[in-house]
């Protein structure tokens, strides 16, 4: 019978501890609600100013239109030959590419969300090979241009200076024949001087666009992170700024990069050996080099985009992210429930005080209610102030409402002591993601080997007898 009393008062303190899932899963809920609404706040901000950015070449294009004859079934059922028109268009990547420029940091708040945001001066070079012009019988090619892809034209900012062998060129709205892959702008080229339109039957000699070197300054504008698609044979990028927490991801991480409080400085040398850019440019059925603004994938966490094609990717990330630590926070919630309550148990068994369900219950709501004061506050002031705040009132109330249920002030006092300990222990392995796990299992260990330690010379069958 002393010990059914026993298992029966364990049963109910595990019954409350399963009871206080539900407050504990709606406020990880609430967080994750929050976490979205941030998620609008972003994408917001991308569909008035412009979207996670990433540029494309720039990239010489040759148009053409080629005459064929085929063989087809006329209305009669018997074979004729017949004319059809054909378009197409040759495509160059660049021998070298030298992207570089300074990333202005800016924030653009929304309610109570802020927004990272920024600004490239972009300073581009890139040299390009004579590019061969196959003669072909039927074919007319038209008028060369350069093409630029970018993700989100509106983060333009004034108008870009673009120059070919030292000769000013007009950028153009749109990327001509590579509309259906990518968005951007495009400039003329001036018309190749080798040979005219081939006639069929008269031997054409062979022609190409001569080589040719392009400058283009511009801004870009755009909304947590930028992406430089490497598309030359040999890729020089170099990247400055002064926010000093850049997440370097894409394909490629810098081969150098400096990072401190003044901020960051990284660069990339990619040869066309080590990347499938060139080839993914080249292939017709690739679904798009660029990122549609608004588009499925282009507001996910930065560097997470898919972008279609390899690239370097650089995002403006916030090192103390409050929802995420907050729902690490939350997580931890039923371990500072499970360990108060044991230590309540303690005390009846080895005090022989006697604490009512109810209690058990309002002390475990105090602890739950920390985790949602945590949430609110963060929002308005940095995590550390707001961790600190939350507990402070937490314990504060709890150290009140144990001096009347123990009965003792001292007692009550050692329960907020431990609380500040559980506590201070959360708030280390919230700073030390690398060692959490280290850190909690070695809290785990100490709090069983205390527990353990203080029961060794516990009569479980004598102090059942006391349980009412």
């Amino acid at each position: 019978m002393k010990s059914l009393k026993l298992l029966l008062r364990f049963l109910t303190v595990g019954g409350l501890v399963l009871l206080l899932l539900i407050p504990l899963t709606m406020i990880r809920g609430l967080i994750q609600d929050r976490e979205r609404y941030r998620g609008q706040a972003v994408e917001r901000v991308s569909q008035s100013m412009a979207g996670p950015q990433q540029l494309v070449g720039p990239m010489r294009v040759l148009p053409w239109k080629e005459t064929r004859r085929v063989n087809a079934t006329g209305s009669d059922g018997r074979l004729e030959l017949r004319e059809e028109t054909v378009e197409g268009y040759l495509l160059q990547t660049p021998a070298t590419l030298a992207a570089g420029g300074v990333i202005e940091p800016d924030v653009r708040r929304i309610g109570l969300y802020d927004v990272r945001v920024f600004q490239w001066k972009a300073d581009v070079q890139a040299a390009f090979a004579p590019m061969p012009v196959p003669a072909v019988n039927g074919r007319e090619y038209g008028e060369p241009y350069l093409v630029l892809g970018l993700a989100d034209v509106r983060g333009l900012v004034g108008t870009p200076s673009l120059k070919a062998d030292g000769r000013a060129l007009e950028l153009q709205p749109g990327t001509g024949v590579l509309a259906a892959r990518m968005d951007g702008v495009h400039a003329a080229l001036p018309a190749p001087r080798t040979g005219q339109v081939v006639v069929e039957g008269l031997p054409i000699p062979p022609r190409s666009l001569p080589a040719s070197t392009v400058d283009l300054a511009m801004t870009v504008a755009g909304t947590q992170s930028l992406g430089i698609v490497p598309v030359a044979d040999s890729n020089r990028i170099e990247l400055q700024s002064a926010w000093p927490h850049p997440l370097f991801s894409g394909r490629f991480l810098p081969n150098q990069r400096s990072i401190d409080t003044s901020g960051f400085e990284a660069s990339w040398n990619i040869s066309s050996l080590a990347s499938a850019a060139q080839s993914q440019v080249h292939d017709a059925d690739t679904a798009r080099l660029t990122m549609r603004p608004g588009s499925a994938g282009a507001y996910t966490l930065p560097g997470e985009a898919d972008q279609g094609v390899d690239s370097v990717v650089l995002s403006l990330v916030d090192p103390v992210d409050v929802y995420t630590q907050a729902d690490r926070a939350s997580k931890y919630g039923i371990l500072f429930v499970v360990l108060t309550f044991v230590g309540f148990a303690l005390f009846e068994l080895v005090k022989q005080l006697r604490i009512h369900p109810l209690q058990y219950l309002l002390v475990g709501l105090a602890l739950a209610i920390f985790f949602l004061l945590l949430l609110g506050l963060s929002e308005h002031m940095a995590f550390w102030k707001a961790y600190l705040v939350a507990a402070v009132a937490c314990i504060g109330l709890q150290f009140v409402y144990l001096s009347g249920v123990l009965k003792s002030w001292w007692h009550a006092g050692l329960f907020a002591t431990m609380l500040t300990a559980l506590y201070g222990a959360l708030y280390s392995l919230l700073v030390s993601e690398d060692n959490a796990l280290l850190m909690g299992s070695l809290l785990l260990f100490g709090i069983l080997a205390a527990i353990m330690w203080i029961t060794r010379k516990v009569d479980w069958y004598e102090r059942a007898a006391t349980l009412g």
